[in-house]
């Protein structure tokens, strides 16, 4: 006859990631005062992630993003790849039906994430923001061929875009001379302005 054994096997360590969502939390109250936005209206239709160009390279996307912020997942929201790939093109905004401002809320937990010091996701993407508002701060607008050039020998990459930069010239696509945009000294100032308000917050 067997007989059952009774030792019981060791118990396995779980390699899941846990989280525990607040009902409440100081990073949603903190997110929506900044954005102006009631993240508590969406209800995870998911059109926003449908209509993003870049969901397929995010981690989490769009709707996910704004799901951590409702739960008070502060941790998952600001080192997600996704807030640093969102270019911004309201296209997720447009298509909320609850009117949510998602591109918005998407910048102000970047913006979180920037302030606290947590390193991009993807580590070259902070490099071209800098760049690409240095652009912005010194001609009022962006030059392609100083973004392009000066992206590529800041992060190795030399001749990643010469390809397309071959077939641009031809064209009449690229500007080899930098032109100042009307109205950068107001541009020039508002940077200014925003140094200033960093200074003010650090003392």
């Amino acid at each position: 006859m067997h007989k059952e054994s009774t030792s019981q096997a060791a118990p396995v360590a779980s390699t899941e990631l846990k989280v525990i969502p607040q009902a409440r939390s100081d990073f949603r109250a903190w997110v929506e005062k900044q954005s102006g936005e009631n993240v508590s209206r969406c209800y995870q239709c998911g059109k926003c992630t449908a209509g993003c160009p870049v969901a397929y390279r995010m981690d989490l996307g769009p709707r996910r993003v704004i799901r951590s912020v409702q739960l008070g997942l502060k941790e998952e929201a600001l080192k997600s790849n996704a807030i640093w790939f969102c270019v911004s093109c309201l296209t997720c905004s447009a298509r909320c039906p609850r009117e949510i401002d998602i591109a918005r809320v998407m910048e102000v937990v970047r913006l979180l994430a920037v302030r606290e010091g947590i390193k991009p996701a993807e580590e070259q993407i902070d490099l071209f923001h800098k760049i690409f508002l240095d652009n912005i701060k010194a001609l009022g607008r962006v030059n392609e061929l100083l973004l392009g050039g000066l992206y590529n020998l800041k992060s190795g990459h030399l001749t990643q875009d010469l390809p397309l930069f071959l077939q641009m010239v031809p064209r009449g696509k690229i500007s080899f001379v930098p032109r100042r945009a009307p109205g950068t000294a107001e541009i020039g100032a508002i940077f200014e302005r925003v140094r200033a308000l960093r200074e003010e917050e650090t003392r």
